[in-house]
């Protein structure tokens, strides 16, 4: 074995460890679930950096949009009715909403590490939780998750 090999058998001994623990969430986006009509589930999701999240249109007319990511994050929208799949690569909150359903309180959260911009959260949350006209609270619930 030269090397080479030998380098490149220590690298992927150290760092697979760390890849096979990343984790793919899976987000249905349904007309109505164990919460009510309008939900993702899960709404609320708790990640490390390196995770990924797939937003899965389980039923027609949905889909998924940021309102507030975190820092060094790009705003994201995914296509209406096909899955997308987000990479988590920064900490911080991503509060997200579906464009044809915020009016009825279709929100979610992913939490990614710690809640580094919380601060914008509760400046942003809101305005769009005044666009909410059916289940406010269930929305006020989802935030209510993020943990410091």
């Amino acid at each position: 074995m030269t090397f080479k090999h030998r380098i490149a058998v220590v690298l992927s001994t150290i760092c697979l460890p760390w890849f096979a623990q990343a984790k793919d969430w899976q987000v249905q986006m349904l007309n109505y679930g164990d919460a009510g009509s309008m939900v993702f589930e899960p709404s609320y999701i708790h990640a490390q950096i390196g995770d990924t999240v797939t937003f899965v249109p389980t039923q027609s007319g949905h889909n998924a949009k940021s309102y507030v990511v975190p820092r060094d994050t790009k705003a994201w929208t995914s296509p209406i009715n096909e899955s997308y799949t987000l990479a988590l690569q920064h900490e911080g909150v991503h509060l997200y909403y579906c464009p044809p359903h915020l009016m009825m309180g279709m929100i979610g959260v992913i939490q990614v590490g710690k809640a580094n911009n919380l601060d914008t959260i509760e400046s942003k949350y809101p305005r769009l939780r005044s666009k909410i006209a059916l289940s406010p609270e269930r929305a006020d619930q989802i935030v209510a998750n993020i943990q410091q």
